[in-house]
């Protein structure tokens, strides 16, 4: 350090020449760097900055472009996903209307089938019960006749002679009467 102090202190008193070479700068040197860094900044300006700054440009162009690509297929992709919620929430909704007018049709039906296997049995009911009523007036009537049949054969007996049809009757007929 104190050599540097030294020397700047030496040099101080020379000329201004002096002080480029007191610091190690040879001018010839320095012209022929200078000359040469103004050649490469010319073949770079010329040769390779304009492809690089196109390749730039385009690769910006390019990023822009998918950015804005990206943002419509989000879009897109959005707008799909609201129809599909969409779509799903009305084929929800549909399937529980089906679902429901199932039931209340399973429902009728079975009120249907019941009120026709209610009429039916009514219907059997009332068949039988008619049929009953008819054998029991059947049986009445035969009843009726064998009853004549026998008072005809017992007044007979009793009376010991046979008695004529309208006779027969005539006193049958009586004697019903009065039993009643």
């Amino acid at each position: 350090m104190e050599k540097i102090l030294t020397q700047f202190a030496n040099s101080g008193a020379s000329e201004k020449a002096g002080l480029f070479d007191s610091l190690g700068i040879d001018w010839a040197l320095l012209a022929f760097q200078t000359v040469a860094f103004l050649i490469l900044l010319f073949v770079l300006r010329k040769f390779v900055y304009p492809p690089m700054m196109k390749m730039l440009v385009k690769r910006e162009k390019d990023l822009k472009a998918a950015d804005a690509a990206a943002k419509s297929a989000k879009e897109n992709a959005d707008r799909a996903e609201e129809m599909t919620a969409e779509m799903m929430r009305k084929a929800r909704a549909q399937a529980s209307d089906i679902v429901a007018s199932a039931r209340e049709e399973a429902t009728e039906v079975v009120e249907e089938a019941a009120k026709k296997a209610t009429a039916k049995s009514e219907a059997l009911i009332k068949e039988a019960h008619n049929t009953i009523a008819q054998e029991i007036e059947n049986a009445k009537k035969d009843l009726h006749n064998s009853t004549l049949e026998l008072v005809a054969e017992a007044t007979g007996k009793v009376l010991g002679e046979k008695i004529d049809a309208k006779k027969d009757t005539k006193l049958i007929s009586e004697a019903l009467e009065e039993a009643e």
